[in-house]
């Protein structure tokens, strides 16, 4: 029997590629989606078809739900008895988390606690929730590992995703809950969000618009391929968090429990400055971006580095793919999908 997995946040960027590799290893999956309008529905709607276009019949269905609705929630849970749950519903975005926190409360703490009790209520065996490396904040010691203190998040969206990690860990404690919150690298790639720089840098280069350029460039990023992130997520949904034996509430370690709780960085381990990936991007479209340099923006940090030991130790992968080929990969499809 195959296994049944709820994606929630199907349609997503991240979702969206999940979805389809776990199809075409041979899992059932069941995808959620509220398909707002935060960004075009359209792309939604068309990563919807992607994944049609290659799930076995039967082998997949759709609902159009927000995880606020607890009573909708439930009924899927009680209809599909998951064994897997993979999280990656959320409200998105640092900057748009300054103009309407109300969004992140209801989707990112109400509709993530509604995930957890339907966990715990319908049996689910492992629980695999997107967290960010967001929460590391104000944190200036890179790269970020998982045993540093996540305690001045400078966003709420880092706050939320924060008090997810704190959420699930209760959870496992109390009702045994297998957990794994990944801490997501800056993921781009084929089919990512309009809202993100390599959107909006394609778009702009291309149209000859500037670009704006945040803390005049320098800022770096630790760009994550999505393929590399849908790999890690799988193998994640492969192995539940367990307990670590070696435990000590003397020392509390902030990555492991002594209950089934882990928490792991995913990103590539190679930040790449601001300006070298608007460089990668222009090669890559073939043309010049015409350059805005701004101040820095509230809510955002300079630079993010990911120490992936944790992760891969667990499951055997780290992420790898270059920024050059990742950009690439991402130009192709761009300009195909827009008929650039």
């Amino acid at each position: 029997m195959a296994r049944t997995v709820l994606v929630t946040g199907a349609a997503g960027f991240i979702g969206a590629a999940l979805s389809i590799r776990l199809l075409q290893r041979g899992d059932r999956v069941v995808g959620l989606d509220n398909l707002n309008d935060y960004y075009d529905p359209n792309l939604k709607q068309a990563r919807l078809r992607q994944i049609e276009a290659v799930a076995p019949a039967g082998a997949w269905r759709f609902e159009r739900m927000a995880l606020e609705d607890v009573e909708a929630l439930n009924a899927l849970f009680s209809a599909e008895q998951p064994q897997v749950v993979v999280n990656l519903a959320a409200q998105a975005g640092v900057r748009y988390s300054l103009e309407n926190p109300a969004a992140y409360i209801q989707s990112n703490l109400v509709g993530f606690g509604n995930v957890l009790e339907g966990c715990r209520h319908y049996g689910t065996e492992n629980l695999v929730y997107a967290s960010s490396s967001s929460v590391y904040g104000g944190n200036r010691n890179l790269p970020f590992h998982e045993g540093q203190p996540v305690n001045h998040p400078v966003s709420l969206y880092a706050a939320s995703k924060k008090a997810n990690e704190l959420m699930a860990h209760t959870y496992s404690h109390l009702y045994g809950l297998p957990a794994t919150g990944l801490r997501f690298f800056t993921v781009y790639g084929p089919w990512g969000r309009p809202d993100m720089a390599p959107m909006l840098f394609a778009r702009a280069i291309l149209a000859g618009e500037p670009i704006k350029v945040f803390n005049h460039g320098k800022m770096q990023r630790d760009f994550t391929y999505i393929d590399d992130i849908v790999e890690g997520v799988i193998r994640c949904c492969d192995k539940p968090a367990m307990a670590n034996p070696e435990f000590d509430p003397l020392h509390p370690d902030p990555a492991t429990a002594a209950a089934p709780h882990r928490v792991f960085n995913i990103g590539n381990s190679q930040p790449t400055e601001l300006l070298r990936f608007i460089e990668v991007m222009e090669k890559a479209l073939g043309r010049e971006a015409v350059k805005d340099f701004q101040p820095m923006q509230p809510g955002d940090v300079v630079a993010t580095a990911a120490d992936t030991q944790a992760l891969e130790e667990w499951i055997g992968f780290r992420p790898s793919t270059k920024i050059e080929n990742g950009i690439r990969f991402f130009a192709d499809w761009y300009q195909d999908f827009y008929n650039h």
